[in-house]
């Protein structure tokens, strides 16, 4: 009985270890940033986005990171974000399944490319990807909205809960084995 619980504790300790590791934070464009000349489309293509990765932007004070609706992401229209972001270093995090849309706000930077539209998958269906350079969202000013900071401090509560019943779980075994 004793063998059971170790091989428990240590399969429960595995799991542990490799559930921070499976997020990925995705460097938008790489080491070319967000800015006109790229191909997001390219970029994107073949990554699999899953709810717990992160999308980083990085970019100059010319432009802005939009999240916007699909309607304005096809037509470029930066009049209506979800979400603008306008610090030069953004990170979103993916909380939820579905296909998020990302412009730049600044004048004809959409229609010139400065688009992307992401599939997020959850759960064990396995993630999937869909990126597009050919649907544009509008501009607008503003920062990062409270929905940003609230969901990504969600997020973060989440995986801490995790860890920590993980953890407390852990230990209880050991408790027992020695027990």
């Amino acid at each position: 009985m004793a063998g059971t619980l170790r091989g428990l504790l240590l399969a429960i300790l595995v799991v542990a270890a490799g559930v921070p590791a499976s997020a990925k934070d995705y460097t938008v464009g790489d080491s070319s940033g967000w800015k006109p000349g790229v191909d997001y489309a390219a970029w994107a293509k073949g990554k699999q986005f899953s709810v717990g990765d992160t999308l980083s932007f990085q970019y100059g004070a010319a432009h802005s990171v939009l999240e916007v609706s699909a309607a304005d992401h096809g037509a470029c229209s930066a009049s209506n974000p979800l979400r603008s972001h306008r610090d030069q270093s953004t990170t979103i995090p993916l909380t939820k399944p579905g296909t998020r849309y990302f412009i730049c706000g600044a004048a004809g930077h959409c229609a010139a490319g400065m688009k992307l539209a992401v599939t997020v998958s959850g759960g064990d269906a396995g993630p999937t990807m869909r990126s597009t350079n050919a649907t544009p969202a509008a501009a607008s000013t503003g920062a990062a909205t409270e929905s940003d900071s609230s969901a990504s401090g969600a997020a973060a509560a989440s995986g801490a809960r995790l860890a920590i019943g993980l953890l407390l779980g852990a230990v209880g075994l050991a408790a027992a084995l020695r027990g």
